[in-house]
């Protein structure tokens, strides 16, 4: 089984190399609508099944075949998942949503979306520093790749589908009455335990970024 998962992560390794050099000219993530060659669109459906089937576990009782069907019925989804993978997050499937029947993709990386660190909560908490600003925020960055951050309750279902953000920390979608008073709340795993904590909404550091979903 261990040599089975080895190979399963050698592959993916390649291919998402592969994605990634095709990738380069779509680095604009202000052109959602633009639209991916046959050779990308091949290599990520390919990517994420071999994802799909090396990580069973996330997603029992869930069968490929539907997975790839809501795909081709939603296509521009692609693009969303192209700037997921890009960005470090290793989107795979999650679940179902029981009344709409969407799939559920996570950023499924085994820490913090390395390409999506160094970033504050909001628009509001970025343009509030006077020094020192990010590059960005997190919640623009998540509108604009087409994805929602995960909530807490997201968040903590995700971590009982294995062991995440050991060495780092994501951002959560914070509720409106803690924002209002200039809050923000990330999570992460540490010492056996799912931690939520608390920050400055104009905080950013290094080891924290933040986790998306998206629904297909």
């Amino acid at each position: 089984m261990k040599i089975l998962r080895i190979f399963f992560e050698s592959i993916l390794k390649k291919m998402v190399l592969q994605i990634q050099l095709e990738g380069q000219e779509m680095k604009n993530r202000s052109k959602p609508s633009e639209k991916l060659s046959a050779a990308q669109r091949k290599n990520l459906i390919s990517m994420l099944e071999k994802r799909f089937e090396a990580n069973s576990g996330r997603h029992k009782n869930v069968q490929w075949k539907i997975v790839e069907a809501r795909i081709e019925a939603h296509p521009d989804k692609l693009w969303s998942l192209v700037q997921m993978e890009e960005s470090g997050g290793e989107p795979d499937v999650v679940g179902v949503d029981s009344k709409t029947g969407e799939i559920l993709f996570f950023d499924c990386s085994a820490e913090s979306p390395a390409g999506r660190r160094s970033l504050c909560y909001d628009r509001k908490a970025l343009d509030a520093r006077k020094e020192n600003k990010p590059k960005s925020n997190a919640a623009e960055e998540a509108e604009a790749m087409g994805i929602e951050l995960l909530d807490e309750q997201q968040y903590r279902y995700l971590q009982t589908l294995g062991k995440f953000d050991a060495k780092t920390s994501s951002w959560v979608k914070t509720p409106a009455e803690i924002r209002n008073l200039g809050g923000a709340i990330f999570c992460d795993y540490r010492y056996g335990t799912v931690f939520t904590y608390h920050n400055g909404a104009e905080s950013y550091y290094a080891g924290r970024g933040f986790r998306g979903i998206l629904k297909v």
